[in-house]
């Protein structure tokens, strides 16, 4: 499968117009809030494995089903490394070095701090913080707009485990310069006054000039054992890597500016679906509570949540993993082929770049029967067959944070239920895809606290 020979053709499909190529029409799909749409039209037309386009000025191929899926995550670093636009580039620069040495060092930093041995210290911690949270912010409140809230929630909890920060107006300020660029790194790149592009990369500059201070003065300390702070940012200055060289600080900004984005922004998005269907599906919410309340009834007046707590929590996880199956928050990624290769016939020419999309599965019968259904008991026993479910990626590229969402989701939940239930205020509000999914007003609902 991996070898080409002189009789290999490229994968049926079709270009679109010159420069444009077809983004317009993914884009449009997107926006109406079927971006599923752009790859199931073209896998009935083409190919159910495989076909060809044009996006984000790129020849690109897509690939489709489980065995694409098992095909890309299983050869990387031999056929395929991973690429990202040249607007992810400008925005993170320092991150340009190669992306196979690049992934290599982050395994070195992150699998000891978001392992779950290396987590449950946290829990703690979340469930103080999402306590406070909904104390400030939803208790006494008649309505809320739930996308920018937890996205609030999630990038406090980020500036908290990360880097240990703690004041309030500086974490918003923050937020709001980490905002400015998740909104523009998938943006179309025009970099002229006003656009989402050029804010993106002004506001870059300024969250890696204060994270920068935030690692040299952290270095400082730590080097003068004048900080026992353990967090992300003390393992990554503190774990050599296998050069038995440290980070450089530089080398350390860049890769928190982009780690602390993937951190909230993604979870932020989970969560806002989670509270979606369950304010549409009144029978799951009351599962999800039932299962809930008996954890909360087997705490103690100012006990938190421990790691026992989060693994009885097996419903709502379903219920979490069946909106992702839904919507997932990374709707799929980027790779580029490293040498020719051909996969099911079809050549794939060095150079070209492959992107792989969750929709391929996470919509099709024939892995999720009745796939418009929402069904949690799919994620019981078993579970869905291998690289079907594939929300968090695979490979060696898998979402290190992983484990970190499972926590952040699954304690904000346990918090939410126990205190509330929601109405939409919006009934029939859509979602769109542009570049990342969210309800078009941001989910206003209706907050009916639970009478004590």
């Amino acid at each position: 499968m991996n070898h080409t020979s002189a009789t290999s053709t490229l994968p049926p499909g079709r270009m679109g117009w010159p420069l444009i190529g077809e983004n317009l029409e993914y884009i449009l799909m997107g926006r109406k809030g079927t971006p599923e749409k752009f790859i199931e039209d073209r896998m009935n037309k083409y190919s159910s494995q495989v076909f060809k386009t044009s996006l984000l000025g790129e020849k690109m191929v897509i690939f489709c089903g489980s065995k694409g899926n098992k095909f890309l995550f299983s050869n990387e670093f031999t056929l395929v490394q991973s690429w990202w636009p040249h607007s992810f580039d400008v925005i993170f620069p320092d991150l340009k070095t190669s992306i196979k040495e690049e992934s290599k060092k982050m395994k070195n930093f992150l699998p000891k701090f978001l392992k779950p041995n290396s987590l449950q210290k946290y829990i703690g911690t979340m469930d103080l913080l999402a306590k406070q949270h909904l104390n400030m912010y939803w208790d006494h409140k008649y309505s809320v707009t739930v996308l920018p809230l937890v996205k609030k929630y999630m990038f406090s909890l980020a500036c908290r485990l990360f880097l240990s920060i703690e004041t309030v107006d500086y974490i918003d300020m923050f937020n709001e310069q980490f905002e400015t660029v998740s909104v523009g790194i998938l943006s179309l790149p025009i970099n002229f006054p006003g656009t989402a592009y050029n804010r993106a990369i002004k506001a870059s500059k300024f969250v890696r000039k204060e994270l920068l201070g935030i690692i040299k003065q952290r270095k400082i300390d730590v080097e003068q054992s004048k900080s026992s702070t353990q967090d992300l940012l003390s393992e990554m200055l503190n774990a050599p890597g296998d050069d038995g060289l440290f980070a450089n600080e530089v080398d350390v900004t860049s890769k928190f500016s982009a780690m602390v984005i993937a951190s909230y922004d993604a979870p932020g998005r989970a969560l806002t679906f989670v509270m979606k269907y369950l304010a549409e599906l009144p029978n799951v919410y009351d599962k999800v509570l039932k299962e809930q309340t008996e954890i909360a009834k087997s705490k103690g007046p100012e006990e938190l949540l421990n790691w026992e707590d989060i693994q009885q929590m097996r419903y709502s996880w379903s219920v979490v993993n069946e909106a992702l199956r839904f919507v997932p928050p990374l709707q799929g990624s980027f790779r580029e082929a490293i040498t020719d290769f051909t996969f099911e016939g079809f050549l794939i020419p060095k150079g070209w770049k492959i992107y792989w999309n969750a929709y391929s599965t996470h919509t099709n019968p024939d892995y999720f029967p009745n796939p418009e259904r929402f069904d949690p008991s799919r994620f019981e026993g078993k579970g869905p067959a291998p690289f079907t479910f594939v929300p968090f990626g695979g490979g060696p590229r898998m979402c290190p944070g992983m484990q970190l969402a499972r926590l952040e989701l699954l304690v904000f939940i346990h918090n939410l239920v126990t205190r509330f239930r929601w109405e939409k205020m919006i009934p029939n509000e859509k979602f769109t895809v542009d570049p990342q999914p969210r309800p078009t007003n941001g989910l206003p609902v209706r907050l009916l606290p639970h009478k004590s």
